[in-house]
């Protein structure tokens, strides 16, 4: 005869192994749902950078650096199973950057307004694989183009790298993070404060474009993308410049691929701003 005593351990026992086979469901249903999040950001954006254009296009807060940090931990190789170093290959038309290194300043506050809305801005990137000069759209994105001829003009962008390239879905060329190298992705780093979003009503972004990369609305800071192909993303970034010369450098910036042979990666080449100027007129 049972118990009451052994009915109720049994009682506990059943009970215990419901709530642990509900966790191991819970938990498998967390993974699917991460993996399929993960799989969208990659296809859409790049924006979880902040922001690319996001996981740093383009994710830029605590949140994403603890997550990724947590991810490489779980990713480690065993020993005796480690992966070996991708090898950089020499790019058409790309020479050893200046020496230096980025200023890493940081702000506490999005700078005053001090460019005319209603003059022409021209911003000159002045890399190791070529110049590119970009017109900025100063009417429909003041701050922005105030922001960026800031920065410029603190010598903020001087040594940075272009730590991601997508030659699949989307077609960009992500730049301005101070913290990224040729081994860190980056996505992460910004000057210290954030700016709201503008132009995006409308917003397509065809080869030519340059537009802000962010971690979700209102977050823009340093990081942006150059456009070398005709995307299609939401109207989520704000467009505040167009290529006048020089997207034959990014094209061909593309056309070497990704470090790590990936459609999302580190360019193959090692992409760096010498030096990055905003003039009036």
């Amino acid at each position: 005869m049972v118990t009451s005593e052994q009915r109720r351990r049994q009682l506990a026992k059943d009970k215990y192994e419901r709530q642990m086979k509900n966790r191991v469901a819970a938990a498998a249903a967390r993974k699917r749902r991460n993996t399929i999040l993960g799989a969208s950001l990659a296809v859409v954006v790049l924006a979880g950078g902040g922001a690319l254009v996001g996981t740093g296009a383009f994710s830029s807060d605590d949140k994403d650096k603890k997550t990724d940090a947590a991810a490489t931990a779980q990713a480690a190789p065993t020993k005796g199973t480690e992966p070996t170093t991708p090898t950089r290959k020499p790019v058409e038309g790309c020479t050893d950057p200046a020496p230096g290194a980025p200023n890493g300043k940081q702000y506490k506050a999005e700078p005053a307004m001090t460019i005319d809305a209603g003059a022409s801005y021209t911003a000159t990137l002045d890399s190791n694989c070529g110049k590119v000069t970009i017109a900025l759209d100063a009417a429909k994105a003041p701050h922005t183009v105030n922001s960026f001829a800031f920065l410029s003009g603190e010598q903020y962008f001087d040594h940075t790298k272009c730590h991601r390239l997508t030659t699949s879905g989307i077609f960009v060329l992500q730049c301005g993070d101070p913290t990224a190298s040729a081994t860190v992705p980056g996505g992460m780093g910004g000057p210290g404060y954030k700016f709201a979003d503008e132009n995006l009503t409308g917003a397509t972004y065809p080869a030519g474009t340059v537009a802000m990369a962010n971690s979700g609305p209102g977050t823009n800071g340093s990081q942006f993308f150059l456009v070398y192909k005709d995307t299609q993303l939401p109207p989520n970034y704000t467009p505040f410049g167009k290529i006048t010369g020089g997207l034959d450098v990014v094209q061909r910036i593309a056309a070497a691929g990704t470090l790590e042979g990936a459609p999302d990666g580190h360019p193959m080449a090692d992409v760096t701003f010498n030096a990055v100027t905003t003039t009036k007129g």
